[in-house]
């Protein structure tokens, strides 16, 4: 493996592009809404408004459908030619981690809705994802205004999102240069492709277990020269294909940067995506025949780590996850650790955006199977908040599959195990189930770290429908 500079100088630059736009015991959620007054006159408002969702009714992809066509029934025709477009790669795999608006992603953009049509979208939200607290919607509310923070701390909110939250430590220092921005995932040079023995199909029925080769074992094949960058890499070059910091949803931080998209027409018999996202959060929930066929790529990340929002509650949107990781790797003995640790080095996630199926080739770290079933529970229970992004029925099938899959599997780090410093990083990986988690310095509080993380699935992502 090259090393880990000379994969992540460049990524910045070729991230500004644009694209076409066109186990666990679960209990169902509520889905479905009544249908709102299409006739509304509200003004914009940020998500924090107190417009209230509509009432829930109906279970499953038919409720997120039902979601879907109450918030379709608020817009005008214009504004259904934003959200409903065509399922295609190019639309799909349009996401990004950079604050790019809607210069770099699909779909109507939240600082543009009314009260009553915002609170319709987040109702499709809700319908679509898990009901934890701290997973699935509810973290997706949380990276929302953690995103207001950054726009009141850079004066950079252009899209309606009015600052809900402020960093809470006194000794926090923002970047000021509106240039300063997340960054590009890593950019992996050496070709890697899935094992060709993996012959799990990405059907409906996400408990269909993949069959990758059980022999896999760690390999410490990276450069050991390769180390982490020492500053964060989130400052693109080139300049922003959309406006800048101003422009409508061009570049910029804040909750009304964020947008919502249908691939395809949402439906309980045919194949379309759920497609919502903006810094820091890429929600990617595929439909067919009125089942979830894949529930990633899910990309999260979050800076500030904590802050306080409008109420005086601290959060924490990603501690869920770096407490799981902790955890499982907390309980590592010596013996063990010396196998988890990668040769390797990373300044971001290795499988971010653009690097779709790029998995590398051959597994690393310690194998599951090696470990006490206390810690395998540590691996179940460290899975779960990333798959707790879809609904809680599906979640509950995934965990059954990876369970299943979790002799297979494999758990690594690089860097330290504090989660507490730059480049400290963990993964899992599995026949489907893939992981990682990492610290980056920060960008905006440049005295702290943030969080980038992302789960895919070897076969299941973007429900199977596209070939890398």
């Amino acid at each position: 493996m090259n090393d880990e500079k000379s994969r992540h100088a460049a990524p910045a630059r070729r991230r500004w592009r644009g694209f076409a736009l066109g186990a666990v015991a679960v209990v169902l959620i509520g889905g479905g809404y009544a249908t709102a007054n299409a006739g509304t006159n509200d003004k914009p408002k940020n998500h924090t408004a107190a417009a209230p969702l509509p009432v829930p009714r109906g279970t499953g992809v038919t409720a997120v459908v039902n979601a879907a066509n109450t918030f379709l029934a608020t817009l005008s025709d214009e504004q259904k030619a934003e959200v409903l477009l065509d399922f295609t790669q190019a639309n799909a795999t349009a996401w990004s981690n950079l604050p790019c608006g809607g210069s770099c992603r699909p779909g109507i953009q939240f600082g543009t809705l009314t009260a009553t049509q915002l609170a319709a979208a987040k109702a499709v939200l809700k319908a679509a994802q898990g009901t934890g607290g701290g997973t699935g919607f509810d973290q997706a509310m949380q990276i929302l205004q953690a995103d207001d923070v950054l726009a009141a701390a850079q004066g950079s909110d252009t899209g309606g999102g009015a600052p809900s939250s402020t960093d809470p430590s006194a000794s926090a220092t923002s970047s000021t240069d509106p240039s300063a921005t997340d960054s590009a995932s890593a950019d992996p040079s050496a070709s890697a492709t899935t094992d060709p023995t993996a012959t799990d199909s990405a059907s409906a029925d996400p408990s269909a277990s993949a069959t990758t080769d059980p022999t896999t074992t760690a390999s410490a094949s990276a450069d050991p020269s390769a180390t982490a960058t020492d500053v964060p890499t989130d400052v693109p070059s080139g300049t922003p294909p959309s406006g800048g910091t101003g422009g409508p949803g061009g570049f910029g931080y804040g909750s009304g940067l964020y947008f919502l998209a249908f691939l395809g027409t949402p439906s309980t018999t045919g194949t379309w995506q759920l497609h919502f996202g903006g810094h820091h959060l890429a929600v990617n929930l595929t439909y067919k025949a009125g089942k979830v066929a894949g529930s990633s790529p899910y990309f999260v990340g979050v800076e500030p780590t904590s802050f306080t929002d409008a109420d005086g509650d601290t959060l924490q949107p990603l501690s869920i996850m770096r407490d799981g990781m902790l955890k499982l790797t907390g309980s590592l003995t010596a013996a063990q650790q010396a196998k988890a640790k990668l040769t390797e080095s990373f300044s971001d996630v290795l499988i971010g955006p653009g690097e779709d199926g790029q998995f590398p080739t051959t597994k690393e770290g310690i194998s599951v199977r090696e470990l006490s079933p206390s810690q395998k529970k540590l691996v179940l229970a460290a899975i779960h908040p990333w798959v707790a992004v879809v609904d809680d029925a599906t979640a509950g099938q995934l965990m059954k599959t990876y369970a299943k899959e979790l002799d297979r599997t494999f758990v690594s780090y690089s860097g330290g195990l504090g989660l507490d410093t730059h480049g400290d990083y963990v993964r899992i990986d599995g026949p489907g189930v893939w992981i990682e988690f990492i610290c980056q310095d920060g960008v905006v509080f440049q005295n702290q770290i943030h969080f980038h993380t992302v789960y895919r699935d070897h076969t299941r992502d973007y429900g199977g429908e596209f070939t890398f």
